[in-house]
């Protein structure tokens, strides 16, 4: 039995220093003084045991230092959330996640989120406060370890750190999380710990390597055992086309070893495919050539593999290699199988580049209760417009397709403009979802300006003792019980007869040009002989034209809910007559 590397990632909101957190992490070679203690792979890097243990040294003491796991391999393919991307079984197969958050800044819409997703998937993770070296009076100090420099920090300074500290707790807490600043936890099963950092001095870094590798250990230790003779699993991170080989997929190994000519089974959209692994390869440390030709690769481990028939390899999607070729083609079939069938009846139309990003959107887009129809991965296709044209006859809020980090084709532009549905594009998540909001936003927003113009639903009742003219005009008062009332509106009664037209409207003493629920009016009204057309008592309506009630069946999202019961009064009075 083995112990594999412990796969960690990285999830921060834009700006807040994840590519630099990184590259500091990849920069641990220099202070490793070892050459090759970090092997650049596939979408990931590998940091030894032996570079963990030199950077672990000024914490003698004060934290475990004794590892078992052979390194720690960090997934930091750019463009990709690995949370959405790398998934097994519906949830990420990133053993810990290093949540990013800059201290000034500190939780922002994506930090939310990403919380959101670690909750929903139960993923273990970190906070890492980063920037520490901007809080004013901070002064860097030569050394990785951020406990000897807060020990060498002027006493205001650390105040103001624990200031920090204490509002990200609290976010935390609104999540329904415990958090502490790491070195004051005492049990790591209760709370969250939150590591100040700089990503830009490297202060820091020795804590945050040696907490990941001693949080993985004490507590995952079951989940990195793997057997040699056991077969390989992975997760697509990418498909690409490279020259000379044609399509590969770069891969993240998390179970098993992966041999050269391996039969290894993968999904497409027609389901699920098998071909043999013709070349395991990850990038070469000569720099003669791109890469270097591997015969096997052992759990963690970023690759890419190379075979044929691999152009319609699903992103997100797993792969294993294959051992009862039925029962296999069943179980990665199945795992998957709900995320991309149709949702609901009505629904947007949901693209997106990996399975797991389609996965992530259609929880955060139903806890937004925004409906889907239809989800899949890839270019967004005429057919993809056809389909929102379709919803949009039922409801043309919902007629849209949403792209999350996807290209468009041109036949799907060109059908978009002619059928009038819009293409919302984001590579930010929640981005996508707010854009989408505005736009129903907007559209209702129009839609209102221009129902404004015409006859709005309205009921009232005629108040007794407030007859003031008995016509020409006829001039009695009135309370609105529901709806809008304005002027030139027709009067109809209970029988759906029109008895008369609005000509001005008075609200204490004042003219007004619209009415409201509970408003007390005086009406002044053509055709109306008061005690014959309309008595005390009375209710009357805002008549609706055949056409208008043709146009309000289609846009009843604009109206409330007490407006559209008095519409459907109105309506059923005028059916009746009909």
């Amino acid at each position: 039995m083995l112990i594999r590397s412990p796969i960690i990632c990285l999830l921060a909101h834009v700006d807040h220093g994840k590519t630099s957190v990184l590259d500091a992490i990849r920069g641990t070679r220099v202070a490793a003084k070892e050459a090759g203690a970090i092997t650049q792979m596939i979408g990931a890097s590998y940091i030894t045991k032996q570079t963990i243990d030199e950077l672990a040294k000024p914490l003698k003491g004060k934290l475990p230092t004794d590892f078992k796991i052979p390194g720690l391999l960090f997934i930091d393919t750019p463009g990709h959330e690995a949370f959405s991307t790398l998934r097994e079984r519906g949830g990420s197969i990133a053993d810990l996640v290093i949540l990013l958050v800059d201290v000034a800044q500190g939780f922002q819409p994506q930090t939310i989120e990403s919380v959101k997703i670690l909750k929903q998937t139960k993923t273990p993770f970190i906070l890492a406060a980063n920037k520490v070296d901007l809080i004013s009076g901070w002064k860097s100090q030569n050394t990785t370890s951020i406990l000897e420099s807060l020990s060498k920090q002027p006493e205001h300074v650390q105040t103001r750190l624990d200031e920090k500290m204490y509002e990200i707790m609290g976010k935390t807490s609104e999540h329904g999380f415990d958090s502490e600043r790491f070195d004051r936890i005492d049990d790591f099963t209760k709370q969250i710990a939150i590591l100040p950092l700089s990503a830009k001095t490297k202060e820091g870094l020795s804590e945050l390597l040696v907490i990941i590798a001693g949080l993985s250990q004490k507590f995952l230790e079951k989940n990195l055992n793997i057997n040699e003779k056991s077969r390989a699993k992975g997760s697509v991170i990418e498909v690409k086309e490279e020259k000379g080989l044609g399509t590969t997929v770069d891969v993240i190994v998390y179970d098993g070893v992966l041999r050269k000519n391996d039969e290894i089974i993968f999904l497409t959209e027609n389901g699920a495919k098998t071909t043999k692994v013709r070349g395991l390869l990850e990038p070469s440390i000569s720099g003669k050539e791109k890469f270097r030709y591997l015969d096997e690769v052992v759990a963690a481990a970023g690759v890419k593999i190379f075979a044929p028939e691999l152009g319609e390899t699903i992103p997100g999607s797993p792969i294993m290699v294959v051992r009862d070729i039925e029962n296999d083609k069943k179980e990665i079939e199945q795992q998957f199988k709900e995320i991309l069938s149709e949702q609901a009846e009505v629904g947007i139309v949901l693209k997106a580049d990996s399975l797991g990003s389609v996965e992530a959107l259609i929880e955060l887009l139903k806890r937004a209760e925004i409906p889907v129809k239809l989800a899949g991965v890839g270019k967004i296709t005429k057919k993809d417009v056809i389909t929102a044209h379709t919803v949009s006859k039922e409801n043309k809020h919902l007629g849209v397709v949403l792209g999350f980090n996807v290209p468009v084709l041109g036949e799907a532009f060109s059908e978009s403009e002619d059928l009038k549905i819009p293409i919302l594009r984001s590579d930010v998540v929640y981005k996508l979802i707010e854009n989408y909001q505005d736009w129903v936003r907007e559209q209702k927003d129009a839609e209102k300006k221009l129902m404004e113009k015409k006859s709005w639903p309205g009921k009232i009742k005629v108040l007794q003792g407030c007859c003031f003219r008995v016509s020409k005009p006829a001039i009695f008062g009135v309370e609105v019980t529901g709806g809008r009332v304005k002027p030139k509106s027709q009067l109809m009664n209970s029988e759906g007869k029109i008895v008369g037209e609005i000509r001005t409207m008075q609200h204490e003493k004042k003219d007004v040009d619209e009415a409201t629920p509970g408003m007390q009016l005086a009406l002044s009204c053509e055709g109306i002989y008061f005690g014959k057309d309309v008595c005390e008592g009375d209710t009357l309506y805002i008549y609706l034209s055949s056409p208008e009630i043709e146009k309000w069946e289609k846009q009843l999202d604009v109206l409330d809910g007490g407006e559209k019961e008095i519409f459907l009064e109105t309506k059923n009075i005028l059916v009746k007559k009909w």
